[in-house]
């Protein structure tokens, strides 16, 4: 159940990642676009938009590493649990067969 709601978790983490890396991505592309655009008002508000974007950019890189490291850590203690119990971890991975073949076997 624990190891559930991690999984679940770093789900959510990695897709709120990936839709600012998309909107990050998108306001780049704005940017990119309104470049040949003048005047000192734009130009200096292109340049505030462009600060910021380079800091979300290192956020969202933050935040993938942030990802990447729970992940591994969740790895890591599932590892840590099989091969401390393993008999365990064979029990639950048969029980776990059983259901699903048994769900798969009604179709």
């Amino acid at each position: 159940m624990m190891e559930q709601a991690i999984s679940e978790s770093n789900r959510t983490k990695a897709k709120m990642a990936e839709d600012f890396k998309s909107i990050v991505n998108d306001a780049d592309d704005l940017l990119q676009a309104t470049a040949k655009i003048s005047g000192e008002g734009f130009n200096l508000a292109r340049a505030k938009f462009s600060e910021k974007l380079q800091t979300a950019k290192a956020s969202l890189a933050d935040a993938e590493q942030l990802v990447v490291d729970k992940a591994k850590q969740a790895a890591t203690a599932t590892d840590d649990y099989v091969k401390g119990n393993p008999w365990t971890a064979v029990g639950i991975a048969a029980g776990v067969g059983i259901l699903v073949g048994f769900l798969f076997g009604k179709r």
